[in-house]
């Protein structure tokens, strides 16, 4: 196995700044700031957001609209075939031209 390649490992408390609960662990990062518990110095890291404080993990999380969502793409879908039936293709222009030039030569 090579020396020298693996990350040193450090003992770090992880600070949740919107709840306050902390989390000791090992981690690679490092931080100015140390604590010290029960003989053994620990960097201190602040986050914003942890299991403690996550809606998922709260039980706090807000359910979206599924079906609302489901409504406004059933209704995207019928204007865009509402669209393509009123859309006429070439057979149907050439048909349409070709009756308006048979209707003026029998008009003559």
């Amino acid at each position: 196995m090579k020396q020298d390649i693996h990350p040193t490992v450090h003992p770090v408390i992880f600070i949740d700044t919107s709840c306050g609960a902390e989390f000791k662990t090992l981690s690679t990062r490092k931080s100015n700031q140390t604590r010290e518990i029960d003989g053994v110095t620990y960097y201190e890291i602040s986050i914003e957001i942890s299991s403690a404080s996550h809606p998922f993990y709260t039980g706090k999380q807000v359910l979206l609209d599924a079906a609302g969502r489901l409504d406004r793409f059933k209704a995207r879908q019928e204007s865009q075939e509402e669209a393509a039936t009123a859309r006429q293709g070439k057979k149907a222009k050439r048909a349409k031209r070709a009756a308006t030039k048979t209707q003026e030569k029998d008009a003559k």
